[in-house]
């Protein structure tokens, strides 16, 4: 399977899987919309390796530009994908767990 090494990781592709979907298993931030190469809402900056199209998408792709929605990685690739920022969850703290100070 395809190696893919990111800003902060490298894996591989599961059998089947697209590298768009790839990026999400994986935890990364790729913005997408229609998954099929019509919006390029997921284009992200190839710095280096090989990708195919099937069918070339009805996107604009610019120069080391790449959709990973329908693209087929051909080769080890390195892309310009960061890992999705996690928010504190505002609910996981109980606000009345600390003693009240009489005074």
């Amino acid at each position: 399977m395809p190696l893919i090494t990111t800003r902060h990781k490298t894996f591989e592709l599961q059998e089947g899987e697209t590298l768009l979907e790839g990026l999400e298993r994986t935890g990364h931030e790729v913005e997408y919309q229609c998954r099929s190469g019509y919006c390029g809402s997921c284009r992200v900056k190839l710095l280096s390796g090989k990708v195919s199209y099937q069918e070339f998408p009805l996107a604009f792709i610019g120069p080391n530009e790449i959709l990973p929605c329908c693209c087929t990685v051909i080769e080890p690739i390195e892309i310009d994908s960061a890992m999705r920022m996690t928010e504190p969850d505002l609910f996981d703290v109980d606000l009345f767990d600390e003693p009240i100070e009489n005074g």
